[in-house]
């Protein structure tokens, strides 16, 4: 019985470490969040923290992942996945230091199929893929996506605008990535109901 209680605690704990450490990289971004700063906020040695994960990157994964699972739980959710992406690419720019993490770890480390963060991403986006061409195959059968155009390689289009619109934003925030996802979803969605 004593042995539930502690996994418990450790579930608990390793919840509270994921929780705080998102709010830092947010608010201080991703290069000036140290394991010793999330260690010291969770009241943890950097040592006691890292029993928690395998190793420091497996924490940023987990740390992507709790992102993922709070955003996923957020009601953006619509019938227009293009909709559904600004609305997540907006809401990036409240918390600059999670796009950080997301760029420096995707676009870098995360493509060595070696690297903790590899399998996290690969997932990510066939499942993204996946998601948003049915939903836009949804549009296409309901007349709101015009009919020359693929499901898969427009949501394929949008991730890289998206992403690629991120990495803009982190040089110059007066960038508005959402536009930009916006602008090529109303170029595929332009003429999909005939005009009368």
């Amino acid at each position: 019985m004593a042995r539930r209680g502690s996994y418990a605690k450790g579930i608990a704990k390793r919840g509270e470490i994921l929780t705080t450490a998102l709010e830092l990289v947010a608010q201080q971004g991703f290069r000036r969040t140290s394991i010793k700063d999330i260690a010291d906020a969770v009241r943890l040695t950097q040592a006691g923290l890292l029993h928690y994960f395998d190793s420091k990157d497996e924490l940023w994964v987990e740390i992507l992942r709790r992102r993922d699972e709070i955003d996923n739980a957020t009601d953006w959710h619509t019938s227009d996945p293009a909709a559904f992406l600004a609305a997540i690419v907006r809401h990036n720019t409240e918390v600059p230091g999670l796009v950080q993490m997301f760029v420096n770890l995707s676009a870098a480390a995360a493509t060595d199929p070696e690297h903790p963060a590899h399998e996290y991403f690969r997932q990510r986006y066939e499942n993204s893929r996946r998601d948003l061409a049915a939903d836009f195959r949804t549009m296409q059968q309901d007349g709101r996506l015009r009919p020359d155009v693929d499901p898969e390689e427009l949501t394929s289009v949008l991730l890289a605008i998206s992403d690629g619109m991120q990495i803009q934003w982190l040089y110059d925030p007066t960038r508005d990535m959402a536009e930009h996802v916006e602008l090529v979803a109303r170029l595929a969605i332009a003429q999909a109901v005939p005009s009368s």
